[in-house]
C-alpha cells in the first residue's frame, strides 16, 4: 500500500503542475496578437480538464490513506464480542434502534438536550470520536496544526499573552529586595463560544443489516469527511484575521518572511503553507545556476522545505486561490489559532425531514460542537503570490589587473 500511495502523490503533483503550465500559457495568450478566439477556448478547456483531473488524483491519495489507516491492525477495532467493546455494541445498537423507530431508544433521544436546551442526539462514545479523528488527520485536516483544547462548557475565556509583550524576570539586587509591581504582563482575554454544526447523509437498509464493524466503520468514514470540512473552513476564516499580509514576487521575499514575519522564538517551530497551485509555482523557482530553490526533505522525500522549515500543502478546495493569487502563510498555527473542542459529537435520524418520507429513506443527521478563536496573531503572517521570479546571477566583474 506505501508503494501505491506514493504513487498516486506523484500523480496528484505531476498534474498540479500541468495546471500551472496551462495558466501560464493563457496568460501569455493575452498579449499574443496571433491567438485566435478558438486558441483561447482551446486553452481554457484544458485548463478545467487539468484542474478536474489534479483534484481526482488528490481525492485518490487521500482515500488511500485512509484506507491504509482503516485496514492498520493497530487501529482496526477487535471483536465486538470482546468485553472491553461492549460499549461500541451498545452504540451500534442504539444507532439501529434509533434508525428503526424503537421507542426505548427514541424516548431516550428526545429527554437528552444540552444547557441551551437542543436536543443532543445518540452522542457518539469517546473510542469512537478518537478513530474518528484518527480518519479525520488523513483528509488535509488543518486541525492538526493548531492548538486544540477540551472543554466541557458551552462557553468560557482563557487569558493569553503575546510573545512580543514578554517581558524579562527583574533583576533583584539584594536578598530583601522589594518585587515592583510595574512589569504586568499585557494579557489578552479570548473567549470562546461553542457553536452546532450539522451535516445530513442518507441510511439505507442495507447498512442497518450489515455488521457492527462495518456499521462503525461507515459512520466513522462519513463523520471524519464532514468534520474536516467543516472544522477547516472555520480555522481557514481564522487564519485570515491576522494583519500582515505581504505580497511575495521574488524568493528574497520569502526569505524576509521567515526571518522578520514572526517573532524569533516562534520561528523555530513555525512552517510555510500554501495550497497545491501555489506548490506547483514554489516548486519551479530556480537559483541563478539553475537549481531548483524549494527543497525535499531528505527523511521524508515526499516534504517539501524552504530553508529548513516545512512546506505544508493543503488542497485548493480547502485552501482556496483568490483573485487568481495563491495563499501563502508562515507562523506557528498552534500559537496563533485555538479549537475548543466540546467533544460531544453527536447523531439524530429522521424519515419525515429533508425529503425522507417522500422518498421513503431514512436520513442521519450528525451535530459537532466546536469554536475557532485567534489567541496570538502575531504569531501567523498571511500573504499571497501568483508568480515569483526566479533568482538572477549578480557577479561583479573583477577589476583589470594593474600593468
Amino acid at each position: 500500500m506505501t508503494a501505491n500511495i506514493n504513487e498516486l502523490n506523484e500523480k496528484w503533483v505531476a498534474s498540479g503542475q500541468l495546471v500551472s503550465d496551462l495558466q501560464n500559457q493563457a496568460q501569455l495568450m493575452v498579449d499574443d496578437e496571433a491567438a485566435s478566439a478558438e486558441d483561447v477556448t482551446t486553452i481554457q478547456n484544458k485548463i478545467k480538464n487539468a484542474i478536474a483531473k489534479r483534484d481526482l488524483a488528490h481525492e485518490n491519495l487521500v482515500q488511500a490513506q485512509a484506507e491504509n489507516i482503516i485496514a492498520d491492525p493497530s487501529v482496526q477495532t477487535e471483536p465486538l464480542a470482546q468485553p472491553e467493546n461492549d460499549l461500541k455494541k451498545k452504540f451500534v445498537d442504539e444507532f439501529k434502534g434509533m434508525i428503526k423507530g424503537n421507542p426505548k431508544v427514541i424516548n431516550q433521544l428526545d429527554s437528552s438536550t444540552d444547557a441551551n436546551g437542543n436536543q443532543i442526539g445518540l452522542t457518539i462514545p469517546q473510542d469512537i470520536q478518537t478513530a474518528i479523528h484518527t480518519l479525520v488527520r488523513q483528509y488535509d485536516s488543518l486541525e492538526q496544526y493548531v492548538n486544540v483544547e477540551s472543554v466541557s462548557t458551552l462557553s468560557g475565556s482563557r487569558v493569553y499573552e503575546k510573545w512580543s509583550d514578554v517581558t524579562p524576570l527583574a533583576n533583584l539586587d539584594a536578598d530583601d529586595a522589594t518585587i515592583g509591581d510595574n512589569d504586568d504582563p499585557k494579557l489578552a482575554i479570548v473567549k470562546y463560544l461553542i457553536k452546532r454544526y450539522a451535516g445530513i447523509s442518507t441510511v439505507t437498509n442495507t447498512l442497518l443489516n450489515d455488521t457492527a464493524e462495518n456499521i462503525l466503520a461507515w459512520l466513522s468514514s462519513w463523520i471524519a469527511k464532514k468534520v474536516v470540512v467543516t472544522r477547516n473552513k472555520a480555522i481557514i476564516d481564522v487564519m485570515n484575521t491576522v494583519p500582515k499580509k505581504p505580497t511575495v514576487a521574488k524568493f528574497d521575499d520569502i526569505k524576509d518572511i521567515a526571518i522578520t514575519g514572526v517573532d524569533p522564538a516562534i520561528a523555530v517551530t513555525s512552517f510555510f503553507m500554501t495550497n497545491v497551485s501555489g506548490l506547483a509555482v514554489l516548486s519551479k523557482v530556480k537559483d541563478a545556476m539553475g537549481r531548483y530553490l524549494l527543497q525535499r526533505d531528505p527523511t521524508q522525500p515526499e516534504q517539501y522545505m524552504i530553508d529548513g522549515k516545512r512546506v505544508i500543502v493543503i488542497a485548493d478546495r480547502w485552501l482556496a486561490d483568490v483573485s487568481g493569487a495563491h495563499p501563502f502563510y508562515f507562523g506557528d498555527l498552534k500559537q496563533a489559532v485555538t479549537l475548543f473542542d466540546r467533544q460531544q459529537m453527536s447523531l439524530l435520524s429522521t424519515n419525515i425531514g429533508a425529503g425522507a418520507f417522500e422518498k421513503d429513506l431514512t436520513k442521519v443527521r450528525v451535530i459537532d460542537r466546536f469554536d475557532v478563536e485567534a489567541t496570538d496573531t502575531e504569531a501567523w503572517v498571511a500573504g499571497s503570490f501568483k508568480e515569483i521570479a526566479d533568482q538572477t546571477a549578480n557577479f561583479a566583474a573583477s577589476a583589470p589587473a594593474a600593468g
